[in-house]
């Protein structure tokens, strides 16, 4: 059986949202637009499992809006605040470690005319909040900084640029990527000040296919809908509503009892403590999120050193999943060495990941560092 420790591209389902998923698509597989009590009995546990999420992250059902994942809640995000706020400036803050999620749509806007100001990370992945600061101008319309940056665990200063935004007198919106942070940090919409909130259900051990957008109560009724259709959530994003995924993110989210966080957390400082005294291996981040441990095999590739572990049956990553084998721009643009961003690896881990996984994990890299070879 594989060790897997490579949560943060996705986790494995649990059994209770599976169970849920199981029961909305056997049981309860009416159409929640419907008005026959099938119809009727699905809109309301759509309903409930928006509350149970809502509930989660902090914030009113009502401000809660479901998207098939995290890609599309921040494309969303992005596109809606601009059209928004567009006649007030031309100029857009983000960070240079960003999803691609965020950074193809930044990258589109900049082809369209707008300034973006991709702020840079320091050595641990972190951004300076006195650069955010700086960069914000009386012409910034959108402000999008993620909460945990996937490659490395940083935290990034979420609240500190909702400060500055208010301390300039900018019109700028503020967005948050929080897949990663959502459940594992914590944090709500209002204590951030964020305007736009992003999260999804496989981070959190719910199905792929579902995610959420929490859009400041505010803001919805000047909010630009995803796309044109029937009418669903609140007309904003419209297509029958996937109750089956839906009812096994409200699922996971239950799961995730207190205490989740810290356990994994002590998983992994014992993994960066165990794998950081190993003789060629070089710690990046131990990560501020409870997560995720960055670390380096200078003397090998990253993705070949993800490779050869594959094939002793443990799962690791040298970046983002999304990634697909090319080199991480997270790790690019943090100042490391060329050898030590080469040979950048990261480990994450879930309510599954035990020390056990963490000495055979060791054991493998030791016998890379020690014999110089990736062959077992």
């Amino acid at each position: 059986m594989a060790i897997y420790l490579d949560h943060a591209a996705t986790t494995p389902v649990c059994p209770e949202a599976a169970q849920a998923a199981m029961e909305a698509m056997r049981l309860g597989f009416g159409n929640p637009s419907s008005i026959y009590p099938l119809g009727k009995e699905a809109a309301r546990r759509c309903e409930d499992d928006r509350a149970v999420v809502a509930q989660a992250l902090g914030c009113l059902p009502q401000e809660l809006f479901f998207t098939s994942c995290g890609t599309e809640g921040d494309n969303w995000a992005i596109s809606a605040a601009v059209e928004m706020n567009h006649k007030k400036g031309n100029h857009i803050v983000t960070t240079a470690v960003e999803h691609d999620a965020v950074l193809q749509p930044m990258k589109a806007l900049q082809r369209q005319g707008f300034e973006v100001t991709f702020l840079p990370p320091d050595k641990l992945g972190r951004i300076d909040p006195q650069a955010l600061y700086e960069a914000i101008r009386p012409d910034t319309i959108l402000v999008s900084v993620m909460l945990v940056n996937n490659e490395t665990g940083a935290i990034l200063p979420v609240a500190e640029a909702a400060r500055a935004i208010k301390e300039k007198g900018s019109p700028a919106l503020l967005h948050t990527d929080a897949v990663q942070g959502f459940l594992k940090v914590p944090f709500t919409p209002k204590d951030l000040g964020a305007d736009l909130v992003t999260i999804c259900g496989h981070k959190v051990r719910g199905p792929k296919g579902i995610g959420a957008l929490y859009i400041k109560k505010e803001l919805i009724p000047s909010m630009k809908p995803l796309m044109l259709g029937g009418g669903q959530e609140s007309g904003l994003r419209p297509g029958t509503e996937p109750t089956a995924q839906i009812a096994a993110f409200a699922a996971a989210v239950n799961a995730w009892v207190p205490g989740t966080s810290d356990a994994i957390r002590s998983v992994r400082n014992y993994a960066a403590q165990t794998l950081a005294a190993i003789s060629g291996v070089e710690l990046i981040s131990a990560g501020d999120a409870p997560h995720i441990l960055a670390l380096s095999l200078p003397d090998f590739s990253g993705q070949s050193v993800v490779e050869a572990l594959g094939s002793q049956g443990v799962c690791i990553s040298s970046g983002s999943a999304c990634h697909r084998g090319k080199p991480s721009h997270v790790f690019a643009a943090m100042p490391l060495s060329p050898k030590v961003r080469l040979g950048a690896l990261r480990i994450s881990f879930g309510p599954e990941s035990i020390r056990e996984e963490v000495d055979a994990l060791a054991a493998l890299v030791r016998h890379i560092c020690e014999k110089k070879t990736l062959l077992f």
